[in-house]
Order: C-alpha cells, then sequence, then structure tokens
C-alpha cells in the first residue's frame, strides 16, 4: 500500500501523457517545450506553498501506507508529480489543438473589439475580483468553507493575471481550442481523484470542506480545484501565445523575433499597449488566412508546421499568388484580365524599381494599390513581404497568367491552345509553380536560423523548381474536367494527336476513357520529377525541412489518390479530387515523423 499514489500515476497519468506526447511527437518543437517547461516550472512554484499549507494545517492529509516516503515541504513527492504531470498532459493537449491555428489572425486591441468582447472580458474581471473576495472570507471565517476559500484566494488572481492580460486574444480564438484542454483533463483526473478518495490514497479533512459530492466519493471542492488548474494552465498558454503572436507579427516593432523568446522579451512583448498594434497588418493576415481556407487546404494544413515568423510571411506570400490569380481568372474578358496583369506588373516595378529607377516608397505603393485594385485584394498586396523576395519569379509568375490568357484568343481554327507539346508544358509549370517554390524557399532562407552556403542555396532552388513541376502537373491532372468547363486543356496538343484526340475534343468530353489513359501519363512524369528532387529535401535545416516535406507531400497526395481511383476519383470537391482530411493528418504526422 506504500506505493497506492504511485500506483495511481502508473495507471491513470503517465499513459495518457504519454499517449499524447506519441501523438504530438512528430509536430512538438523546440518552443513547444520551451512552452511546456515553462509551464511546468511556474505551476511547481506557484502550487509547492500552497499545497504544502494546506498539508501542515490539516486540510489534506496523506496516509502513510498511500506515499511512499519522500517529502519536499511536507509534500509528497508523489504529490510534487501530479503539479508536473497535470500541466504537462493539459499542455500537450492544448498544444495539440493549436497545432492549426495561426494565432497573428487572432491579435485584438479594445478597439478591434466587439462590445460583447468587451463586456465579457470585463464581466470575467468582475467575476474573478468576487471569487477572491468570497475565497478570502471563507478562509477567515474558517471551518467547513475553508478549502474552498483556500482554492479561491489562490487561484483567482492568477487566473484574473492573465485574463486582464489576454482576455481579448482568448475571446476570438476557437472555442475547441480553449474549452476541451480544460474540459477534457479535468473531467479525466475528476475519475481519477474519485476513485483515489474512494481508495483512500489522499484525504479531505471534514472539518474544512462542505461535505458535497459531485459524484461518488468527488468532494465539490476537488471537481473546483481541477477545473481551476486546469484553467490556470491554459490561460497561462494562452497569454504565452498572445505574446509570440505579437513578436512574430509586427517585426517594425520587434525586428528581432527569436523562435524561443527569452521570458523578458515576453513580458515586453506582453506589457506593448494593444494601442500601438497595426491593425491593419492584422485584417491583412486574416484575410490571407481565409483565402487559404478556401483556396488551397492542403498548403493551410502544411502551413501550420512551419514555425514562428516564417509561417505568417508564407501565408502571405501564398495569398499574393491566389489573389492575383483570382483576378485574372475571374475576368469577364481577355483586355480585363490583361488589365490586371498590367496593374500587377506596375506594382512590382514599383516596388522593385524598373528601367534603372529606384523602388518607389512605400506610402506612393499603397497609394498606387488602393486607387487601381478592389479593397478585398489590397491587403494582399501591400502586405506581400517583397523586401525579402526576388523580383523575377513574380514577373515569371504573371507570364504564366499570361500563358493561361491565350486560351481566350480566337484564331481561324477557333480557340487556341498554348501547351502544344511537352516544353510548352514544362514552361507553363514552372512559370506557375516553380516560381512560388522558389520564393517560399527564400523565405525559408531569410528566417530560418541555420544559415547555407551559396553552393547548397542553389541546389535548392533548383530542386524547388524541379518539384514545382511535379506539382503542377498534378495540379493539372486534377483539374482536367474544371479546366474543360473553362474551355482550356493544359494536356499537351502532341499527347493528344498520338491519340487521335484534338483539344475541343476533351472540352467537350472530358471523362472519356483516353482522357483518364493521358492522366496517369501526366502523372507518371509528375512523380518523375518529384523523385528527381525530393532526396535535395534533405539539406534543407532541420527546423524547416519537415514542415516543407509536409507542404510537398500535402500535394503530392492528391496525385497518389488519382492514381488509386482512375476514371472519377472516389472524392470529389467541386469537379477536383480531394484527399480526406484524416488522410492528409496522417501524411504530416508520418513525414514529420521520418524528417
Amino acid at each position: 500500500m506504500a506505493y497506492d499514489y504511485a500506483l495511481v500515476h502508473l495507471k491513470y497519468t503517465i499513459p495518457l501523457a504519454g499517449l499524447l506526447t506519441f501523438i504530438l511527437r512528430p509536430l512538438l518543437t523546440k518552443l513547444d517545450l520551451y512552452k511546456t517547461v515553462t509551464l511546468i516550472l511556474i505551476a511547481f512554484f506557484a502550487t509547492l506553498p500552497w499545497d504544502s499549507y494546506l498539508i501542515r494545517h490539516g486540510v489534506w492529509t496523506y496516509p502513510p501506507d498511500a506515499v511512499a516516503g519522500p517529502r519536499l515541504f511536507g509534500v509528497p513527492a508523489e504529490e510534487l508529480f501530479f503539479f508536473v504531470i497535470q500541466t504537462y498532459i493539459t499542455s500537450v493537449l492544448y498544444i495539440l489543438l493549436n497545432k492549426p491555428v495561426l494565432h497573428a489572425q487572432f491579435i485584438t486591441n479594445r478597439d478591434d473589439s466587439s462590445p460583447t468582447s468587451r463586456r465579457i472580458r470585463a464581466l470575467g474581471q468582475v467575476f474573478l475580483v468576487g471569487c477572491i473576495a468570497v475565497g478570502a472570507s471563507l478562509v477567515k471565517k474558517g471551518g467547513e468553507g475553508t478549502y474552498l476559500g483556500l482554492i479561491l484566494v489562490w487561484a483567482c488572481p492568477f487566473a484574473l493575471l492573465t485574463w486582464s492580460l489576454s482576455g481579448y486574444f482568448l475571446i476570438k480564438l476557437p472555442l475547441v481550442c480553449v474549452a476541451t484542454p480544460i474540459i477534457a483533463p479535468t473531467v479525466y483526473l475528476w475519475i481519477v481523484d474519485e476513485l483515489a478518495l474512494g481508495r483512500g490514497t489522499w484525504a479531505i479533512e471534514s472539518g474544512t470542506k462542505l461535505g458535497w459530492r459531485v459524484w461518488g466519493n468527488l468532494e465539490v471542492e476537488e471537481a473546483i480545484f481541477f477545473f481551476a488548474t486546469n484553467t490556470l494552465i491554459v490561460f497561462g498558454l494562452v497569454a504565452f501565445d498572445r505574446g509570440l503572436a505579437v513578436l512574430y507579427t509586427f517585426p517594425e516593432q520587434f525586428p528581432h523575433a527569436p523562435l524561443t523568446p527569452s521570458p523578458s522579451l515576453l513580458i515586453k512583448v506582453l506589457l506593448t499597449d494593444p494601442a500601438k498594434y497595426d491593425m491593419a497588418r492584422v485584417n491583412g493576415i486574416r484575410e490571407s488566412v481565409e483565402t487559404l481556407r478556401r483556396k488551397s487546404r492542403s498548403f493551410y494544413l502544411a502551413s501550420s508546421v512551419f514555425p514562428g515568423r516564417l509561417r505568417i510571411d508564407l501565408v502571405l506570400l501564398y495569398s499574393f499568388c491566389r489573389v492575383a490569380d483570382d483576378l485574372v481568372d475571374e475576368s469577364r474578358t481577355e483586355s480585363e484580365a490583361l488589365g490586371w496583369i498590367n496593374r500587377l506588373i506596375k506594382y512590382l516595378n514599383l516596388v522593385y524599381g524598373s528601367q534603372g529607377q529606384l523602388p518607389f516608397s512605400k506610402r506612393y505603393v499603397d497609394d498606387f494599390v488602393e486607387k487601381n485594385f478592389p479593397k478585398a485584394t489590397r491587403s494582399a498586396l501591400e502586405l506581400l513581404p517583397t523586401d525579402l523576395l526576388p523580383s523575377r519569379p513574380l514577373y515569371e509568375l504573371l507570364e504564366g497568367f499570361k500563358m493561361d490568357l491565350s486560351f481566350a484568343n480566337i484564331g481561324s481554327k477557333g480557340i487556341q491552345f498554348p501547351i502544344k507539346d511537352e516544353a510548352d508544358l514544362e514552361t507553363y509549370a514552372h512559370r506557375v509553380a516553380s516560381t512560388v517554390g522558389e520564393l517560399c524557399l527564400w523565405l525559408v532562407f531569410h528566417h530560418c536560423d541555420t544559415k547555407l552556403p551559396k553552393d547548397k542555396k542553389s541546389i535548392l532552388v533548383v530542386a524547388a523548381q524541379t518539384m514545382g513541376h511535379a506539382l503542377q502537373y498534378v495540379n493539372i491532372a486534377r483539374d482536367v474536367l474544371v479546366d474543360a468547363k473553362m474551355g482550356r486543356v493544359y494536356l499537351p496538343t502532341t499527347w493528344l494527336k498520338a491519340e487521335n484526340l484534338i483539344p475541343q475534343d476533351i472540352v467537350r468530353d472530358p471523362r472519356q476513357p483516353k482522357v483518364e489513359k493521358l492522366r496517369q501519363k501526366l502523372l507518371e512524369r509528375a512523380f518523375k520529377e518529384y523523385e528527381r528532387s525530393r532526396d535535395t529535401m534533405n539539406i534543407l535545416p532541420r527546423e524547416v525541412r519537415g514542415p516543407l516535406i509536409v507542404a510537398v507531400e500535402s500535394y503530392m497526395e492528391i496525385g497518389r489518390v488519382l492514381r488509386e481511383n482512375t476514371g472519377v476519383p472516389s472524392k470529389t470537391r467541386k469537379g477536383r479530387a480531394t484527399v480526406p482530411r484524416s488522410r492528409r493528418i496522417w501524411v504530416a504526422w508520418k513525414n514529420l515523423s521520418a524528417a
């Protein structure tokens, strides 16, 4: 029986912690460990004196035959371990649920918050102050309300501090990301506590408790205690994430943003006046995230494993590419589409300078964007991190859009189809996909702590361009039906001719058996390009290798789905084959495990 408390950990807490660690391990970063260890240390040293007080004053007791013996300030070693393991379990669950969330989009201040959010924050503060007052009154009175009072006067000041610092941010977070890591561990520990109280592993003295039970042997004070402690852990993590979000989102205010910032830097960030936040930038990030959710679920999922400021810049880059593409694709006429391309070229000329001219000021560029682009698209241009990107790939991307427009040119034989042979196919893929891959890589080079020599950078750029071919071939293979509805055929005309087809045949009937044969031929070419460049990714710095591999593999999985489901894909969205969410998560987990 001397190991009864230790058995509670062996049977209930350690297995759960191990399972959560196994699930999170491929996604775990140094920053996650930093946050978890910090919270554990805070929880340990904040709880130790309080717990010691309870034991020394006879509120809590541990039968001698239930604990092994070693103590610190009267607190058994098993109880000390409980401080650690509970904080770890709740922290890991919170981190796991928040991985897909880009916290920068939830930064806010009083002016940006709704009246409802302001009322909720104020009511939360009033409630917590009231709980402190009630707790103090119960402690002063003594007797049966002592334990509950001690819980309130210990937990509520911490909760009030974190709520006051991060209340607006917390309210905006998805409910599941905050409520689940509070409720799930709380209910689990209620069950564990009910079993332990029933076995007599620990006990609350009758003179200091109300005597109310939630169910079985679970005292109401114990239920409140576990809810309060898990709330404190999650509130602390939310405050941590708010500080990191502010640090990574505003490079002008915080030029240096290490992946594991010092506690002093985080405190400085948390105490920064929210009125100084550049909310226009935050709103632009929100719009970029929404664009990704609608337009590229694969990249949105992959972006969740990129670290810090790199993730934000990648999201802004990809949003620009999608917005520019939509401006052209959604034009009603060829001349309107060409007008958008010319405006985008003018925008790049102003940003980078052209024909010997120096770049124009940001204010001038922003005025140009405001006068020449729809409101919904402006932030994508204004927030594009052009100071970190070379101009050539961006200009080449616009040339790719021009190739799309050439389908609208009506010649003597009707619609012209610009992808005449494999060379045209490769040129097109290079312009619309390899350019994006290269741009992503330059952001990686800038943000990564590990700096690569020029020769390795050159090798990686070439590999990114080759991989871009592979990804675009998969994209074309996926979108044969959608493109045909638009009067476009990206399969090389020479391939069609070998099957006694012309592009117009594909436009009329994109579901015919010969199309599937050509789709598989294109996928074969895609996977050859993928295999040529995949091993080169291993020379990427470790901190970004896994996320970049996930970004590639998430998209190549679409190609694998198309290979597995010849004919009509088993699952489609708007005519496009898609990968089930569970499979995309498995691909990410598997590749991060191997990276």
